[in-house]
């Protein structure tokens, strides 16, 4: 079995793999002070509850934003799974053509989702959507091109930055808001947090179409925590939570084809 491994800034998202069927998900929160000792401890005992036996797990796929954790977590897989994890970094053969002016400035998580997008849903011009920390866009031709992508604050942080800032204005739950004028401040930050991250999404969205796929609509794909909130909006064509977790597993096949050659 493939245990993958999603590090993001607020949580870590990690799913079992047997073959190609995704067995079980689940999460924990992003610690970079965490040490192998317990990200090990915790593994085995998530594996446990999810009716997975840690002995089972053969290989470990890892995409990372938190560059502190990576030290951790590959001591971890050595000395409570004995083996090597793979880990999703520049070099890696995932069959993309990379459109950045750097190639090696595009995220982790990113090549991830573009990578778990094209296996998914191959030969079509794809717009990821991802709500996580931050809320982006990244866009990928039907020939695998990576187009280039979006980067704007996520809700929390939208959320922290009012918080952290003002005077008077509280933190609040994150929800979709009966209707876009609110009638207190609880209801109006709501909305602002909610309304305002759609239209942003929207106006984003449009634009690309319009500029890098001649208005041809793309096949627009949602993942991430907070993307089930958004899922009443029509916003997306297809909604795919475990989207990094299967191109972790497309990354890891192609290397391991690669190094049978």
């Amino acid at each position: 079995m493939l245990l993958t491994l999603d590090v993001g800034n607020s949580q870590i998202y990690c799913g079992v793999y047997d073959g190609e069927e995704l067995k079980t998900t689940f999460r924990r929160t992003s610690s970079i002070r965490a040490s192998s000792d317990e990200f090990g401890t915790f593994f085995r005992a998530a594996l446990r509850e999810n009716a997975v036996d840690p002995g089972d797990i053969r290989m470990a796929a890892i995409c990372s934003v938190v560059p502190d954790a990576v030290h951790s977590l590959q001591n971890c897989f050595r000395k409570y799974f004995r083996f090597e994890p793979f880990l999703l970094q520049p070099g890696v053969k995932t069959g993309l053509k990379i459109r950045y002016r750097n190639p090696l400035e595009v995220g982790a998580d990113k090549i991830a989702n573009a990578l778990g997008a094209v296996t998914r849903f191959p030969g079509r011009n794809l717009l990821i959507i991802d709500f996580g920390t931050a809320t982006t866009l990244c866009a990928v031709s039907k020939n695998r091109e990576y187009l280039g992508g979006i980067i704007t604050p996520g809700i929390r942080i939208s959320m922290a930055a009012l918080e952290t800032n003002t005077a008077r204005l509280p933190a609040v739950e994150i929800v979709r808001p009966a209707e876009v004028l609110g009638r207190s401040t609880v209801e109006s930050i709501q909305s602002g947090l909610y309304f305002g991250t759609l239209a942003t999404v929207r106006f984003l969205a449009a634009t690309v179409t319009k500029e890098h796929f001649a208005g041809e609509h793309p096949l627009i794909v949602g993942t991430g925590g907070l993307g089930r909130l958004f899922e009443e909006e029509h916003l997306f064509d297809e909604f795919v939570p475990e989207l990094p977790l299967l191109g972790l597993r497309r990354a890891i096949e192609l290397s391991r084809s690669e190094t049978k050659r």
